[in-house]
């Protein structure tokens, strides 16, 4: 058996508020976790809309069945079957909306968010690439262990790195975070960390204070 592979064009969505770029004094990337889709995730940034945010929730190309009854749909950035493949076709995606949304906007003020499985996306598309952003915020998620850390060092110098997480997070344990402090101290970071009460989501008072 052999595999092959080919590059092809393909046609994929992402979501926005209802704030048009010009009246915006911000413009935030979001990026789901793994099981989300984006048209509902970005509902969770409804308080950003409220002050005149723009917001822009990409997809994840993968989706999948959440059920038996295959009613619900969630999606994946990648999975472990050609990850590669999968993280260079989303990063490349990816690009494509910040070029279709950035241009004629280069000094707008941006922020990155990643949520869960969305943290180490924005994180690898953030290294690949030259975003010219503001601030990164990983919510409940990492980054990713096979990170280019020497190239995003460079990249995350002089950024603001901001680390939420819910006290009753059940994916971020006591290992989880001294992970997250071993890769902070191999970017020579120095993160700031934000708790909520809570668990595993995106608490609406906790968002408020980061704009």
């Amino acid at each position: 058996m052999a595999e092959l592979k080919i590059t092809t064009n393909f046609t994929a969505s992402y979501y926005t508020n209802d704030v048009p770029l010009n009246d915006a004094g911000q413009l935030w990337f979001v990026f789901h976790g793994y099981g989300q889709l984006a048209g509902y995730f970005i509902n969770k940034f409804h308080i950003l809309t409220k002050n005149h945010i723009r917001v822009v929730a990409p997809q994840g190309l993968s989706k999948f069945y959440l059920d038996e009854q295959h009613n619900r749909v969630g999606a994946s950035w990648m999975t472990k079957e050609n990850r590669l493949d999968d993280i260079e076709n989303y990063i490349r995606y990816i690009n494509h909306i910040y070029s279709k949304e950035v241009e004629g906007y280069k000094n707008i003020k941006i922020t990155l968010l990643g949520f869960s499985q969305g943290a180490a996306t924005v994180s690898r598309w953030l290294s690949a690439g030259n975003i010219p952003f503001e601030r990164l915020i990983l919510w409940a998620g990492l980054f990713p262990p096979d990170l280019d850390f020497v190239v995003s060092k460079d990249k995350l110098k002089d950024k603001k790195v901001v680390f939420v997480v819910g006290d009753d997070d059940p994916y971020i344990n006591d290992a989880r975070f001294m992970e997250f402090n071993l890769l902070s101290k191999e970017l020579e970071i120095n993160p700031e960390i934000v708790r909520f009460k809570g668990v595993h989501n995106i608490d609406t008072e906790t968002l408020t204070r980061m704009i």
